[in-house]
């Protein structure tokens, strides 16, 4: 009898891919997977990850998937698999055609890559973002309905690309229980916001059963509307945000903290105020 998560993951990555107008597969061929690579180039600004170790990530079944419109490649996404005792896939890097953002094309893909990674019997996946970039921030709390669940400083350590710049690369590791229940209500959401509503917040994971969408959050974490223009603008006052941040979220995701089992808090994202942080009263459990 086949898994019925399995099952609805597959039918969910259908009507995600659908509703962005692309085709969404994973890519093998040396021709599509330099393809992705020049996709990546062509975004941050310079190579990211070369034709030869997509191809070894194809060949080991690690994830290599495209989405495709009119045959023309137009977002990718690839990640390779964690720890064989974690059931884990640890999604390594992401992105779309410069213009494409914004219609539906990156939900697709992480819709489809959670199909396959069910598929496989993986039961997580896990990726970090730069917690300066609101629309991320709302993609992965709000959208996908992941959880926030370590603050990692300067992590990659400098990468001098078009998109982070010299500045240091702090993220937030997210986990993406595959099986959650608000997860499986965020990917059959089309992309409408799954967690979030349409008042453009939520509380993700395990706490978006226990945190009222009304709820007074124990403290707000703001972030600026766009650090990737400010970054240009103004390198100095981007990277104040950036110290501003690290001391204000950081100790709410330290040790991979947040949201495990008898800790103190889970995160929450708002497109106005910024990071929502919940501290479970007596009786809840994060």
């Amino acid at each position: 009898m086949s898994d019925p998560f399995t099952a609805q993951a597959a039918r969910d990555a259908e009507a995600a891919a659908r509703a962005a107008g692309v085709t969404v597969r994973e890519v093998s061929g040396l021709a599509e997977l330099a393809a992705v690579g020049d996709l990546f180039t062509t975004i941050w600004g310079k190579p990211s990850v070369s034709t030869e170790l997509l191809r070894a990530f194809s060949k080991t079944q690690s994830y290599v998937g495209g989405a495709f419109r009119d045959g023309a490649l137009v977002g990718a996404c690839v990640a390779f698999h964690a720890a064989p005792q974690q059931r884990s896939l640890h999604s390594h890097i992401a992105g779309v055609t410069p213009g494409t953002g914004g219609r539906g094309v990156g939900f697709a893909l992480k819709v489809h890559q959670r199909a396959w990674a069910l598929a496989l019997g993986v039961d997580e996946i896990a990726w970090t973002y730069d917690p300066l970039v609101a629309r991320n921030a709302h993609f992965n709390i709000n959208k996908l309905a992941g959880r926030a669940a370590e603050y990692l400083t300067n992590f990659y350590g400098p990468m001098s690309d078009a998109i982070n710049g010299d500045e240091d690369t702090d993220r937030v590791l997210v986990r993406w229980d595959l099986r959650a229940p608000a997860v499986v209500a965020a990917c059959g959401s089309g992309g409408s916001g799954g967690s979030g509503g349409s008042g453009g917040s939520g509380w993700a994971g395990a706490a978006a059963a226990v945190v009222p969408a009304a709820v007074v959050p124990a403290a707000v974490v703001p972030v600026p509307p766009d650090i990737e223009r400010l970054r240009v603008a103004d390198p100095a006052a981007a990277h104040e945000w950036r110290l501003r941040v690290r001391e204000r979220l950081g100790p709410y995701l330290a040790a991979g903290s947040a949201g495990a089992a008898g800790s103190g808090h889970s995160v929450g994202y708002d497109r106005e105020r910024g990071y929502l942080i919940h501290t479970p009263t007596e009786g809840e459990h994060p």
